[in-house]
């Protein structure tokens, strides 16, 4: 069961808020660790912040603008009709978990979701595959709606259009709703930011909630000494395997010579020239202090070290 949410006239920045309010699908993949792009700790942040997002990049307008284009090839392709909804769907049973879907499938207890993909992902695609986040996302709204099938499309910009076929998995959707309940109850209710992951998405969050550093403020380094003599070790195998990777490298490049590419039955290996153009930024800040000052820009960061007591 679930509650319609009417969207007629909502705006853009009253829709992001009511998204705040819930789960949506796009924050599924994130929650169970399967989005590459973002984080449990982001989406917490993101429901518990004030301050309202509005994406506004060339993936977001690319994705939307060729929404109908791809609901349309979807249409041809599988001879199935399909209508956009204009609700929000809120469940009854777990409310913290919505669906906006992009559309429903007439005639069918199913919906479809809308993808663009880069050419550069496609391999993600192949063989049947769905990238897992996206997976997760029609999952999430087959919980939220009750609807058995949800069909998720794609084009693959300048290659090809795909569809897939997802249907209800029991076991798949009570393991997805624990983790929703889980990451809304013990985490977005009471406040507290869940554990980081190692992802570049925590590193971002990190710098937003402690972004400036309380100078000659201390405190007593309480449990994470294991943690960090672990740390030296990961960095020591990675700085053996960077020195075998660069002579590796350095035996193809005396291989090549002055060849520009080299290439075998597995592999293509180019050795280019590459001209770039840099300010001599210490010169001007010597010879045209007036200017440097002009155009300087101060960027403030925290710098993490660790060092042996």
């Amino acid at each position: 069961m679930y509650k319609k949410i009417p969207l007629s006239g909502v705006s853009n920045m009253e829709w992001l808020r009511l998204r705040k309010s819930g789960i949506g699908g796009s924050d599924a993949g994130a929650i169970c660790g399967v989005n590459p792009y973002s984080s449990a700790m982001k989406v917490f942040r993101d429901k518990t912040c004030e301050e309202v997002e509005e994406l506004d990049n060339e993936a977001v307008r690319i994705g939307h603008d060729l929404e109908d284009y791809v609901a349309r090839r979807f249409m041809e392709a599988t001879g199935l009709k399909v209508r956009k909804s204009n609700y929000m769907y809120r469940s009854v049973e777990h409310p913290y978990m919505i669906a906006d879907v992009d559309r429903l499938v007439v005639g069918e207890d199913a919906g479809l979701e809308c993808k663009t993909a880069s050419a550069y992902s496609a391999d993600k695609w192949e063989d049947g595959n769905i990238p897992l986040h996206y997976v997760m996302q029609c999952y999430h709204y087959m919980a939220v709606t009750g609807k058995r099938t949800w069909y998720i499309a794609a084009v693959i910009l300048g290659k090809q259009f795909i569809y897939r076929k997802l249907e209800w998995d029991d076991e798949l959707i009570y393991r997805l709703v624990e983790m929703e309940n889980d990451f809304w109850s013990n985490y977005v209710i009471p406040g507290v930011i869940p554990p980081p992951d190692g992802s570049k998405a925590c590193d971002e969050v990190l710098a937003q909630y402690y972004h400036t550093a309380q100078k000659a403020r201390a405190i007593e380094l309480v449990g994470f000494d294991e943690k960090l003599r672990r740390r030296e070790e990961i960095l020591g195998f990675i700085s053996a395997l960077q020195e075998e990777q660069r002579q590796i490298e350095q035996e193809v490049k005396l291989f090549m010579g002055e060849n520009e590419s080299a290439s075998s039955e597995c592999f293509r290996v180019s050795w280019g020239n590459v001209d770039s153009t840099r300010l001599d930024t210490k010169r001007i800040k010597e010879e045209r202090p007036d200017i440097y000052l002009d155009y300087a820009k101060v960027a403030h960061s925290r710098r993490f070290e660790v060092k042996a007591a």
